[in-house]
């Protein structure tokens, strides 16, 4: 099983107990305020006080990894990102107040690692749901991803895997596009052009039906839906 061969996943497990055993101690010297990227600056000086960014976002993380590998991997995985995190934590961009688009991005690149158990899963789903057409206006295909649609996982195979973490980034992490940029370390541009061919890509597989435009979560119409992405200032398309 992914996440489970070899010491790593002792080790991953070990973390999380640790991790979790600090919490007391935490909340005696200092209460879980402030933002993320006050509480990263302060654990720099405090090292324990990096279990607050394990309280915060271990469970949607945890839930990510669990929605692209399945619960098998989840525990480990989702562990090592708190790990790889806490070990880093030094090269955090303090510009970013939120570290929910730094630990995706470290748990996308984790999943990275585990591309054939990821294609796995969904050709077994795809048998329990050979799925169809996305039908009606109101159907957008980052619903339906993030709704778990069996039906969908034929087409998710068979994205490049760049265009698929877009995909799930925007879907299954809610993260808006500036996020998922700030995540994969790429531009904005390359974000809108990756979405976009996702999108069209899944949109053919099930049968060319052209779901209404991606919204993005913070309420911005998703600018690949409107214009060219080849015609997005700044953007390196790949």
């Amino acid at each position: 099983m992914a996440g489970r061969e070899g010491s790593g996943g002792l080790r991953a497990s070990r973390s999380v107990t640790a991790v979790r055993s600090s919490r007391r101690g935490i909340r005696r010297r200092a209460p879980a305020e402030g933002s993320d990227a006050e509480i990263i600056d302060a654990s720099r000086r405090e090292p324990e006080r990096f279990a607050v960014i394990f309280d915060r976002h271990y469970a949607e993380i945890h839930r990510y990894v669990d929605r692209r590998l399945g619960a098998d991997a989840a525990d480990d995985i989702a562990a090592d990102v708190f790990l790889i995190a806490f070990r880093r934590r030094v090269t955090f961009d303090p510009g970013q107040v939120s570290a929910r688009p730094w630990l995706f991005g470290i748990a996308t690149r984790l999943i990275g690692r585990h591309r054939r158990s990821e294609l796995r899963r969904y050709r077994a789903m795809a048998r329990l749901d050979p799925g169809g057409v996305i039908e009606g206006h109101e159907e957008r295909v980052t619903d339906a991803v993030a709704a778990g649609d069996a039906g969908l996982s034929p087409a998710l195979a068979r994205l490049a895997a760049v265009d698929r973490d877009v995909l799930l980034l925007v879907a299954l992490a809610g993260l808006s596009y500036p996020e998922v940029a700030a995540a994969l370390g790429v531009k904005y541009g390359t974000v809108c052009s990756r979405l976009s061919r996702a999108r069209r890509q899944i949109r053919e597989a099930l049968g060319g039906v052209d779901p209404t435009s991606v919204v993005d979560p913070n309420g911005d119409v998703d600018p690949t839906s409107v214009a060219d992405p080849a015609r997005i200032e700044g953007g390196d398309h790949g």
